[in-house]
């Protein structure tokens, strides 16, 4: 099980790089959206990016999920390249059908908003912007797929360096603005594309499969529902806010939402990207159950730390990276959006039921209920108290996911969690927090009593019985062999997988 554990963490480690760089390059750029934007302004650059967001989650059609799945699943094994470039022609044609339909509504869907002709030139090129980011991702989910994740992560950092250089030009530089920021991100998605396609092209067996878009689409389908319905519930307090309140509520809560998603950035997302193709290929072999349940005990011990680090901190952080002390506001939003994120990551092990027996229909419905449920608590209360309502109610719709994602899961293929550990650990990191409330001391006393909290939740841990010997054991097998940043790209080349 060590051997798998280690597999996993190796590819999680190198997927984490791109995440970890793209989160960072959101933290870099806020001194320059602060200095540049309003606080309304960023509000606005929220909303633009959200709607992108969810059309690219629609318009991927679950196609990239489902190269996954089928270039990892055994009976498919003979089929691969010709099955990749069946999807590429699928996907293609759904971009050029979005295109077409995009460019016919757009005039009329910039009249929604209160500056039409500015809303009008952004909605254009948000159009292509969607377009090649669909594109893209199903390339990387081909690289995924084959498991490189070396070249998975060079293709994104490629695209981060490229947006962080055209946004200081056409931010700082030219003083754009907002179309500044879609320029950049249209120009480093066209890039990128251009670098995939010819890898793309080499990789295709030209010969169309009918009988493998009725799997995909099968299997995909419903992971639009899922795709979209997740969006819905990270996103859809954006447009409520922003109906109830105004933009610059809405910049604020933006900027939290921000800062909070490096734990999505750094851990989960890297880590959801890892599990799948290797959950497929253990998935009723001796141990699986075993290996998963373990999988979940410490990414929660992972999560809770990352997200104490970030709540205990918050305020600073956000005094480091936003200059505009108008922004500042928004660090009380940070401690509730980390702690949601450990039951949307844990959510991730929970659902590997729904997700191992194709019972994806399972999994959009439970998803579907938790944005239902987050919608309703939105309207209810942000009226009442702003942005902290959508704070709290994003908290409760994790925790109603993650709930409804263990208890149907657990009927299609049930995995013995170690749940009195997972719970614990969660209820220990909430309660230092708590604790870090009640304390107003001198700024530097303050810093030392929040590094003393944090570093005492795994020795609270230990002395729980939270970790069993041979894995105190092959913790410091671990801590000997990464102590040393000169070994590392050694270690990563000696397990890697070119």
């Amino acid at each position: 099980m060590l051997d798998k554990l280690k597999y996993l963490v190796k590819h999680s480690f190198i997927y984490s790089i791109s995440n970890l760089a793209t989160k960072a390059s959101g933290v870099i750029l806020l001194p320059i959206y602060s200095t540049f934007f309003s606080v309304s302004e960023f509000g606005i650059l929220g909303i633009i990016e959200v709607t992108i967001s969810i059309f690219t989650e629609l318009l991927n059609f679950g196609l990239g999920q489902s190269l996954v799945m089928l270039t990892n699943h055994t009976d498919f094994e003979n089929k691969k390249s010709s099955i990749f470039y069946t999807l590429t022609i699928v996907s293609a044609f759904i971009v050029i059908i979005f295109i077409a339909l995009g460019e016919i509504t757009v005039p009329y869907l910039s009249k929604l908003f209160q500056n039409p002709s500015d809303f009008y030139f952004y909605l254009r090129l948000a159009i292509y912007i969607i377009s090649l980011r669909v594109l893209n991702i199903f390339f990387s989910n081909k690289l995924r797929a084959d498991e490189k994740s070396i070249w998975f992560t060079a293709s994104s950092l490629t695209k981060l360096g490229l947006t962080l250089g055209f946004i200081v030009y056409f931010v700082a530089y030219r003083n754009l603005g907002i179309s500044g920021v879609l320029y950049s991100y249209i120009l480093s998605e066209a890039v990128l594309f251009l670098i995939l396609i010819p890898s793309m092209i080499r990789g295709m067996t030209k010969r169309f499969e009918k009988d493998i878009i009725r799997v995909a689409i099968s299997f995909g389908f419903p992971m639009i529902f899922t795709s979209v319905a997740m969006l819905i519930l990270n996103v859809s307090d954006r447009y409520i806010l922003k109906y109830f309140t105004n933009y610059k509520e809405l910049g604020l809560y933006d900027l939290g939402y921000r800062i909070s998603g490096v734990v999505n950035m750094f851990v989960i997302m890297p880590f959801n990207l890892a599990l799948m193709p290797f959950a497929y290929k253990i998935y009723q072999q001796e141990g699986d159950k075993r290996y998963f349940s373990k999988l979940l005990t410490y990414l929660t011990l992972l999560l809770v730390w990352i997200s104490l680090a970030l709540s205990l901190f918050s305020g600073n952080i956000i005094k480091i990276f936003a200059l505009n002390p108008e922004y500042w506001e928004a660090a009380k939003v940070i401690p509730v959006i980390v702690f949601s994120y450990i039951f949307f990551g844990m959510r991730i092990v929970v659902t590997l039921g729904m997700l191992l027996t194709k019972n994806t229909k399972a999994l959009a419905y439970t998803t579907l209920f938790a944005s239902g449920l987050n919608i309703i608590l939105n309207i209810i209360f942000i009226p009442l108290w702003g942005m902290m309502a959508a704070a709290y109610s994003t908290l409760v719709s994790f925790i109603f996911l993650y709930w409804l994602s263990y208890i149907i899961s657990q009927k299609y293929y049930s995995i013995p969690y170690e749940n009195m550990k997972v719970y614990i650990t969660v209820l220990i990191g909430a309660a230092l927090y708590i604790i870090s409330l009640t304390i107003n001391l001198s700024y530097l006393l303050d810093i030392i009593v929040k590094f003393v909290l944090l570093l005492v939740f795994p020795f609270i841990l230990y002395f729980i019985k939270f970790f069993e010997i041979r894995e105190l054991e092959s913790l410091a097998g671990f801590y000997r062999k990464w102590k040393n940043p000169v070994t590392w790209r050694k270690n990563i080349k000696g397990t890697g997988n070119e």
